[in-house]
């Protein structure tokens, strides 16, 4: 899979799995209403993409931290955030709304080392594979 325009994913390690989710108050109903929703996130290029594959109208509030608290304080409507467990989104009443994507830990290789360097690359992914 190409990773923007400069990198390829060559192999998935299979570990540190969790996911891309949204979420928000529990038991609210995230797209009811006609206004402009406002989604607080660490990763607006990820939610950026998801809303407007979807066609839905956002404004992205970039937020370091405890991006869960968003919604509670009312800074948002919900959140863009990695999700393992959902701990911690229960733990402040919050729930999964969409799951957006699958995430874990993956090998990357930027398009001018699979050219240049293709033997050591192929014989890295070959040693990590080997012992996956």
């Amino acid at each position: 899979m190409e990773h923007g325009k400069s990198f390829y994913e060559v192999l998935d390690l299979n570990f540190g799995k969790c996911r891309f989710a949204l979420a928000g108050i529990k038991d609210k109903n995230f797209y009811a209403g006609y206004s402009q929703k406002v989604i607080a996130t660490k990763y607006p290029n990820v939610t950026k993409r998801y809303f407007n594959e979807k066609g839905v109208d956002i404004e992205i509030v970039k937020i370091d931290g405890s991006v869960e608290l968003a919604p509670i304080l009312g800074l948002a409507d919900a959140i863009v955030d990695i999700v393992e467990t959902g701990s911690t989104l229960k733990e402040n009443g919050l729930a999964v709304y969409e799951e957006i994507a699958q995430v874990s830990a993956r090998v990357i290789v930027n398009k001018a080392s699979i050219k240049l360097k293709k033997n050591e690359v192929d014989d890295f992914v070959g040693k990590i594979s080997g012992t996956l």
